[in-house]
């Protein structure tokens, strides 16, 4: 771990992984009554937290989009969630972090005292309804991923997986994924193989649109995705 002192004069210690960029990764702070926290910046692949460091920060995504993961005993790799802007994550009930995280692209994130999650609240009610909020959102996300994980089929998988980034990533049924099939194939438990080859057969169905060598999507048929993912 490293200590920087941000513009306002405030000492906040910041993960060895996220540090070691420096202080130019450390932009300038909010104001304290919105928001006392440190804006970091992330590029393509930089680790935010390792599992079990200690988790003496919570994080909110500026921009970007943050992969929180575990590796399995055997070097798998297991993806448990991505974090869009907008989303908070990171707050533990231990005193270490249960999942590692790293920048999928080019991230902003504030990082926020675990220690200060009440002053925060009460300094900031909207504040603190929005981690509530949160909490609630990240809980709901993980019981629809385990029942994801545990019984639907590879094209059931997709279709969940492509209406969730869908309604979080666009306001239309055009969209471009911020994550490599290899990451959607490590959050759906699956092999990159199945993911492409699912993705291809939806595409000759008509289901969806896939854009030649980019990531963009767009949904044809939303309902035909919706009954595959009921």
């Amino acid at each position: 771990m490293q200590t920087y002192s941000a513009t306002n004069g405030i000492r906040q210690t910041v993960p060895a992984a996220v540090a070691m960029r420096g202080a130019a990764a450390l932009s300038r702070q909010e104001s304290p009554k919105r928001l006392s926290g440190t804006r970091i910046v992330l590029a393509r692949g930089d680790e935010l937290f390792a599992e079990n460091d200690d988790a003496d920060f919570f994080y909110k995504v500026l921009s970007g989009t943050i992969r929180t993961y575990k590796l399995l005993s055997d070097g798998r790799r297991q993806i448990d969630a991505f974090h869009l802007a907008g989303d908070i994550f990171g707050l533990e009930p231990g005193a270490t972090h249960r999942f590692s995280a790293e920048a999928v692209e080019r991230c902003e994130v504030i990082a926020f005292r675990r220690c200060g999650f009440t002053t925060l609240a009460a300094d900031d009610p909207a504040l603190g309804d929005q981690l509530m909020s949160s909490m609630m959102v990240n809980l709901e996300r993980a019981h629809d991923h385990m029942l994801l994980l545990g019984r639907k089929t590879a094209q059931e998988k997709i279709a969940t997986f492509l209406l969730d980034m869908a309604r979080r990533v666009s306001s239309s049924d055009s969209f471009e994924l911020p994550m490599q099939r290899s990451d959607i194939a490590d959050h759906l438990g699956l092999t990159i193989e199945t993911v492409s080859r699912t993705l291809t057969q939806l595409a000759k169905d008509g289901i969806i649109k896939l854009a030649s060598a980019s990531r963009s999507v767009v949904l044809c048929d939303k309902a035909a995705l919706q009954r595959l993912n009921a």
